[in-house]
C-alpha cells in the first residue's frame, strides 16, 4: 500500500464521519418523557365513536430511562379497533424535517405512528406508518413519505410544516398490545 492509498481513506473515512455527524446534528427531540409528560399526552380509544377497545399510557422510570407505556385490548367489535396516545404539538416541525424518529420496544406486534395535520379537519382523518418492535430497544426512523393518508381527500403526503399532532397507535386488528416509547424526534 502506498502514501496515497492511505491518504483517500483517510479522505473518505474523514467524510464517512462527517455525513453521519451532519445526519445526527439535524435530529431534534420532541419527547424524552423526562419532565411531567401526562401534560402533553393523552390517552384515547375507540370508545369516542362506541367501540370497546380497552387501554392506559403509564409514564415509567427504569434506572436513568423515563418512557412511555401503551397496554391494552384492542377490539375491531362495534367498528372499534384502536387505542392510542398523542401530543397536540406546540410548534410546528421545520420545513427540512424529512421523517419521525422513535426508540421504541415492545411484544412484538406491528404499531403506526398517525401525524394529524392542518389538512385533517375530520376526526378520522390522519396520516399513518407502520413500525414494528421487539423485546429491546431499538431506534427506527419513519420517513414522511411513508405516511398514507386515511382517506383520498388528503394530500398523497404530509408536510412537516403542516403537523399538528403525533399519536403511537395499537390499531386495525384483535389483539393485546403492548409497546414503550423512550423517545420521539425528528430527522
Amino acid at each position: 500500500m502506498n502514501l496515497t492509498y492511505h491518504t483517500t481513506l483517510l479522505a473518505a473515512g474523514a467524510l464517512s464521519i462527517s455525513l453521519a455527524c451532519s445526519t445526527l446534528a439535524g435530529d431534534a427531540m420532541l419527547e424524552d418523557f423526562e419532565t411531567a409528560p401526562e401534560a402533553r399526552w393523552d390517552y384515547v380509544a375507540d370508545t369516542v365513536m362506541g367501540g370497546v377497545s380497552t387501554g392506559q399510557v403509564q409514564f415509567l422510570r427504569d434506572g436513568n430511562d423515563a418512557f412511555a407505556r401503551l397496554t391494552g385490548t384492542v377490539s375491531t367489535e362495534n367498528n372499534g379497533g384502536f387505542i392510542q396516545f398523542r401530543h397536540l404539538l406546540d410548534n410546528p416541525l421545520t420545513d427540512d424535517t424529512q421523517g419521525l424518529r422513535l426508540i421504541v420496544r415492545g411484544n412484538g406486534q406491528p404499531y403506526f405512528l398517525h401525524l394529524r395535520t392542518r389538512g385533517t379537519r375530520l376526526p378520522w382523518q390522519y396520516y399513518q406508518a407502520r413500525f414494528d418492535t421487539n423485546a429491546s430497544w431499538s431506534e427506527i426512523r419513519v420517513p414522511l413519505s411513508a405516511f398514507k393518508p386515511s382517506g383520498a381527500l388528503l394530500r398523497k403526503e404530509p408536510r412537516a410544516k403542516d403537523v399538528t399532532s403525533v399519536g403511537i397507535v395499537a390499531f386495525g386488528r384483535d389483539h393485546q398490545a403492548q409497546v414503550e416509547v423512550l423517545e420521539i424526534g425528528t430527522y
